[in-house]
């Protein structure tokens, strides 16, 4: 099969060419932007008198009407006219008539199809930005919700000190917090318009580039014509931000399948977002989780995919970058699913405080609290943390917990070591307090980051219901 074309290349063009040579099956995702795009630059067009005012507003209300078709499902894409571009262009011609034919006068495809990008990419930054927002107002409510929940912290994933719910719970929000922060930084740099770069060295016609940009809600055009027509970097950033953003998602993901296990039972994830075993018919899977962890490869894959795709290219633009597209449309769409549905399955999921708190009473967790304890009793803390060790050794080997140890075998350890020590260092809900700098689990100091963070994310405190 083979398909004619015309131009510099009149010859018949081989299937395989055609295969290999279309892209709008992807780029259609860009059909917003693209008619976006294009009715600024027809007004542009009228700006530097390359048309007519009623030229202008047929081609501006021409794509309006390709918009709307296409809105509508109406509109047939055609993979012999290669992309998003040629397709919205044809139809339009057959809508106003030779005119269209005027619409890519001072424009081409390179610096189309980046500023589409631009404004597609800019567009999903946004979409991901809300998303990273409601995933950490639930984190906020149900930090405030579980405030009186203790817990062990872990190192190593072994129980370490004494800690609460609420501030583990704010641990994912600090790296949801510098998510936003890289994802608007490079959604800043992104937001200039490749608009009047042409191919390679900018046109002729006096194109008003300052206005198109600002119509097109960038900051200004970019300043160099062959950057402009050639550059990918503002991908690769926003790639880079999804990427760590899927590397912590997947984190989120690691712990909330370990927590709704049988051996932690920390949480049950709510039925809606969980699955059942095709043959074990007691199975409750914490599938979402599973998922999340899952899409944080393929947005590793995207970066890795992108780095390389334009690691080679000399300036000016080379056809590699038609698959620019693939990588980063997954990227989003992996990252966004993964807002979403961790969002609801962490606002619907119940923590089994009761469990948590059976854990932090097992592991020796106020080990440190003791050894400290000693510091304040003047023994030096290597000789303190010395000692405890081998009171820990000790507890194990008659089968019990530090808090369990008589007070004499305490005291035969070390003088300074009473009722008022096993009293007092060896209480997880004491130890907990005790740790009120800012950053700490202690109840004040959670409290005041919980609400530290609502302000730097611009979000209300949830509302107190009302006592029946």
């Amino acid at each position: 099969m083979t398909v004619a074309r015309g131009g510099r290349l009149p010859q018949d063009i081989d299937a395989a060419m055609l295969r290999l040579n279309q892209s709008v099956e992807i780029d259609r995702e860009l059909w917003r932007e693209d008619i976006r795009g294009s009715q600024a630059h027809a007004r542009g067009l009228l700006t530097a008198g390359v048309l007519g005012a009623e030229e202008a507003d047929a081609l501006v209300a021409g794509l309006e009407q390709v918009a709307q078709e296409i809105e509508a499902g109406h509109f047939q894409w055609d993979p012999a006219l290669e992309d998003v571009h040629m397709n919205i262009e044809a139809r339009l011609t057959q809508l106003v008539g030779p005119v269209g034919g005027k619409l890519h006068t001072g424009r081409s495809r390179n610096d189309q199809v980046a500023t589409d990008l631009r404004l597609w990419t800019r567009r999903r930054c946004e979409e991901t930005l809300d998303a990273l927002t409601a995933l950490a107002e639930v984190l906020l409510d149900r930090a405030e919700s579980e405030l009186e929940v203790l817990m062990p912290a872990y190192t190593h994933l072994q129980r370490a000190q004494p800690s609460r719910l609420s501030h583990h719970l704010m641990a994912w929000q600090e790296l949801l917090w510098r998510d936003r922060g890289r994802l608007q930084d490079a959604r800043a740099r992104l937001n200039e318009s490749p608009l009047g770069a042409g191919a390679v060295a900018g046109t002729g016609f006096a194109l008003p580039r300052a206005a198109v940009a600002a119509e097109l809600g960038f900051e200004g055009p970019m300043r160099n014509s062959i950057d402009a027509t050639s550059s990918r970097d503002f991908l690769m950033e926003v790639a880079s931000a999804l990427a760590i953003l899927g590397v912590h998602l997947s984190r989120i993901g690691e712990e909330v399948v370990l927590w709704s296990s049988a051996e932690y039972g920390f949480l049950t994830l709510s039925d809606a977002f969980s699955t059942s075993s095709s043959m074990m018919p007691q199975k409750k899977n914490p599938d979402v989780a599973e998922l999340v962890r899952g899409k944080s490869a393929r947005a590793i894959g995207a970066l890795t995919a992108l780095l390389v795709l334009e690691k080679g290219l000399a300036f000016g633009y080379g056809r590699d970058l038609q698959e620019d597209k693939r990588p980063i449309f997954d990227a989003f769409e992996g990252a966004l699913l993964s807002l979403r549905a961790l969002t609801g399955a962490l606002a619907t999921a119940r923590f089994g405080a009761e469990k948590m708190r059976a854990a932090l009473l097992q592991g020796h967790t106020c080990a440190t609290d003791l050894a400290d304890y000693l510091v304040t009793a003047g023994v030096p803390f290597r000789q303190a943390h010395h000692v405890v060790g081998g009171l820990v050794r000790e507890a194990e080997q008659r089968g019990l917990q530090l808090g369990e140890l008589p007070v004499d075998v305490l005291r035969a350890a070390h003088p300074a070591l009473g009722e008022e020590a096993a009293g007092s260092a060896l209480d997880p809900a004491a130890a907990v307090e005790r740790r009120a700098l800012p950053g700490g689990p202690a109840r004040a100091a959670v409290t005041q980051e919980i609400a530290a963070a609502r302000r730097r994310w611009g979000l209300v405190a949830a509302p107190v219901a009302a006592e029946s």
